[in-house]
């Protein structure tokens, strides 16, 4: 060993011995390196996938029926020309009330009725949208803030817009959630009355149930942001436990609607006497349930998938109006 040698033998042996050192390293690791890849070999050898073998099959996912309904109407309105808006689930006091003619006693402003946040920092308490008829004020008036590109912000009329999204109430039994979806429509244009928010509506109807025969009817109501307003029904069939549309003799109602208030042009900074318009609003999980014969609103939101299963839809079958909406 080099302990054992002289200074004089270790200078001269020293070398010799850390080069064979060196080669002995060497050499086991060229052995080491060609015993992996020897193991290597014969488990890609074992492990070899024959490519002409059929593929398993994988499990497809399904459209939820809201999301493929809401594309039908988006398609039936695109078809029409109109433009889709949307603006955010959280709105202010004056987007959701003020703006849109509701008194500052009317009982939507109540507890009961709408989720409200906790005050900011100015005081203001914002509320989450009790509908999606904000995003009309937020068409219609513009406004000196910077907003993200996808909200929808002030436009010169004329205007032809939806406004699909999700809204929030309290309430909660077979046919409400606290949660829903809902469509907006909204055009402004000068000299546009009732008889052009008749035709829109009855050819959505049409179009979205795929029948010739939808028989509708107007019914006078009340809405703080239209006048007048209405109700409006389409005639159907309830015999047999399932609601068939452009049959039978019995009424549902469908949908809200009305002339937009002068008020609520006055509050977008929009002159009545020169501009006027409709709007129009429907639940989209509720047309669904019309459409697609779901017994009951609730399992829309129950995260089933046994029911997804059975209701979804084809990620392939797009709306369209040339390839047909369902």
């Amino acid at each position: 060993s080099l302990g054992s040698m002289s200074p004089d033998e270790r200078r001269e042996r020293g070398p010799q011995i850390n080069g064979l050192r060196d080669r002995i390293a060497a050499a086991i690791a060229e052995k080491k390196a060609a015993l992996e890849a020897a193991e290597l070999d014969a488990k890609l050898a074992a492990e070899r996938v024959d490519l002409s073998l059929p593929a398993p099959p994988r499990r497809r996912g399904s459209i939820h029926p809201t999301m493929q309904v809401m594309d039908e109407m988006i398609a039936v309105f695109a078809e029409m020309g109109f433009s889709v808006a949307e603006g955010p689930d959280i709105e202010t006091d004056f987007n959701n009330f003020t703006a849109l003619n509701f008194p500052p006693k009317h009982p939507a402003r109540e507890m009961h009725d709408t989720f409200f946040l906790p005050e900011d920092a100015n005081g203001e308490r914002k509320v989450l949208r009790t509908h999606t008829s904000p995003v009309q004020v937020r068409v219609m008036h513009r406004v000196n803030e910077k907003l993200p590109g996808w909200i929808a912000n002030g436009q010169e009329p004329p205007i032809r817009v939806i406004v699909p999204g999700r809204t929030f109430r309290k309430d909660s039994d077979q046919t409400h959630t606290p949660m829903f979806h809902q469509i907006e429509g909204l055009v402004i244009d000068k000299a546009i009355h009732m008889g052009h928010l008749k035709w829109t509506l009855e050819t959505f109807l049409s179009r979205y149930f795929e029948t010739p025969d939808v028989v509708t009817r107007f019914r006078p109501h009340h809405f703080p942001f239209t006048e007048p307003s209405a109700e409006m029904d389409v005639q159907c069939d309830r015999s047999g436990g399932e609601v068939k549309i452009g049959q039978g003799t019995d009424w549902l109602e469908i949908l809200g609607c009305g002339m937009v208030h002068p008020n609520v042009l006055r509050n977008v900074g929009l002159d009545p006497d020169v501009w006027q318009g409709f709007a129009f609003g429907c639940g989209v999980d509720r047309l669904g349930v019309l459409k697609y014969g779901m017994p009951d609103l609730r399992d829309m939101f129950a995260s089933d998938v046994r029911w997804l299963e059975h209701y979804g839809f084809s990620p392939y079958a797009t709306p369209s109006p040339a390839t047909g909406l369902s």
